[in-house]
């Protein structure tokens, strides 16, 4: 027994220490694929969120900007009027 663990030794050691590294240790290489995947769609989202930002910013100052701008956004966007207008809100039917 002593001879035949002299002869294997450093690959008993070195499986056993992969095992270990590949499911019981806390930086396993499941959870280093995983981690890698999130980074990757959390870049993918800042790059998304980056230029909704541009484009709130480009909105905004387009509102600001000019006080026709600000009331035709009013209008559309939450059914401001006037106290003397009616609103007619035409909806179109979706295609099923």
């Amino acid at each position: 027994m002593l001879q035949l663990w002299n002869k294997y030794k450093y690959w008993v050691v070195g499986v056993t220490a992969l095992v270990w590294m590949t499911i019981f240790d806390s930086n396993n290489f499941i959870e280093l694929i995983r981690l890698r995947s999130d980074l990757s769609d959390l870049r993918e989202k800042r790059s998304y969120y980056k230029s909704e930002i541009i484009k709130a910013r480009k909105t905004e100052k387009d509102l600001f900007s000019n006080n026709k701008n600000l009331e035709k956004f009013a209008r559309e966007r939450y059914l401001m009027k006037k106290d003397n207008e009616d609103i007619f809100i035409i909806v179109e039917p979706e295609n099923n």
